[in-house]
């Protein structure tokens, strides 16, 4: 049994003819009684007294249809609660977003949105990948912006920008004096990372080609968790790390950076909800700012 069976044994009780019926569907009459009587098979019951003049329904046929009219009046309520819903932007949202993408990427759209949509109040939390996929699907979470593709068949994926990775290396270092970088340059040697669990450790890691545990520094070993940490470090003239474009802060870091080659590597930042998300003028205004 399918809503457009429903809907035409609802057309075929209020035109109480074949043709007709199928024209208000704007279906053939042909399909139209093939589709009545699959479902009377279905069901096995009689809906319609095909030999009356003009045809009228079974007596048993009068409380199916009732009841489909009820079924289609229902489905059509929830079409527009749910076309309201996705018209609306006012309420409370938690926002997750990853650390690597919080300092930079937050002070250039927040302030922007909120005048522009007061009401609407984010509550934004900086968390790691695993963290925000966990809190989208249990519901502790409503968005989160981070490092795609993440390959969750329940996650949907809004891409907002394509961000360079940048060199960030002392003047001591080898790689300072290379105006353009190539990937094969990206060793562990000297390598500043953050901490396990940052999705920008693995993103580096993949374009140096490197395993995940090293130890790249010769009486000590350091991971931050903050890419300005690293910054410092390699600014007191200890090696070389990998930042994102929006972290360069000129003209503080300008002598410290090196561009890669084209094709550069990139990461592909991302807005993401769960497929259950209907607010799609607040992911439409969120993507704008």
């Amino acid at each position: 049994m399918t809503l457009q069976q429903l809907q035409y044994i609802v057309a075929l009780d209020t035109h109480r003819h074949f043709v007709r019926a199928a024209e208000s569907c704007f279906v053939a009459q042909p399909t139209l009684t093939l589709q009545v009587k699959k479902m009377e098979d279905e069901i096995g019951i009689v809906i319609f007294d095909r030999k009356s003049q003009p045809l009228k329904p079974t007596p048993m046929g009068e409380q199916i249809i009732e009841k489909a009219r009820q079924i289609l009046r229902d489905v059509e309520g929830m079409k527009q609660m749910v076309s309201s819903e996705k018209d609306t932007i006012t309420g409370n949202y938690k926002l997750g977003i990853i650390p690597t993408l919080a300092p930079y990427l937050l002070p250039l759209f927040l302030k922007y949105f909120s005048e522009k949509h007061s009401g609407v109040h984010l509550e934004v939390k900086e968390m790691q990948t695993e963290q925000i996929i966990k809190g989208l699907k249990n519901d502790t979470l409503d968005l989160g912006i981070l490092v795609t593709p993440l390959e969750e068949k329940s996650i949907r994926e809004v891409v907002l920008f394509y961000e360079p990775f940048l060199v960030y290396t002392s003047q001591q270092n080898e790689l300072s004096h290379k105006d353009i970088i190539q990937p094969d340059d990206i060793t562990k040697e000297g390598l500043w990372l953050l901490n396990q669990g940052h999705c920008f450790r693995n993103q580096v890691l993949k374009i140096c080609n490197q395993e995940v545990d090293f130890s790249p520094h010769e009486g000590f070993s350091f991971e931050s968790g903050s890419i300005e940490t690293l910054k410092n470090m390699v600014r007191n003239n200890l090696g070389y790390t990998l930042v994102p474009e929006l972290s360069v802060n000129e003209p503080v870091d300008k002598p410290y950076i090196r561009a890669f080659t084209d094709p550069k590597p990139v990461r592909e930042v991302s807005l993401v909800v769960h497929n259950s998300f209907t607010k799609e003028l607040l992911l439409t205004n969120l993507r704008k700012a």
